[in-house]
């Protein structure tokens, strides 16, 4: 994906502790870090909620168990897939 320069505020502080945290080589790397951890964050949080509206039945607990689930691990937003399927 491109990158373009951008220009934002920030807490200068905030981000210095940052990027000592996470050792980066710069300010724009702890930005770029900090937003795909968001988004991560966020897409598994919209998950869990997707789930929750329409928990797993035995039968997908039984099927989950034997099924290679590292394939799971993308970036499909499984809420808007099966957005209509809940009956709450």
């Amino acid at each position: 994906m491109a990158k373009e320069k951008v220009t934002i505020t920030l807490d200068r502080a905030k981000a210095d502790r940052a990027r000592a945290l996470v050792g980066a080589r710069s300010t724009s790397e702890v930005v770029d870090i900090a937003l795909d951890r968001l988004v991560r964050a966020e897409s598994l949080r919209r998950d869990v909620e997707g789930y929750r509206r329409m928990p797993q039945t035995d039968e997908d607990e039984a099927w989950a168990s034997i099924a290679d689930t590292e394939s799971l691990a993308d970036d499909t937003d499984w809420e808007s897939l099966y957005a209509g399927d809940h009956t709450t």
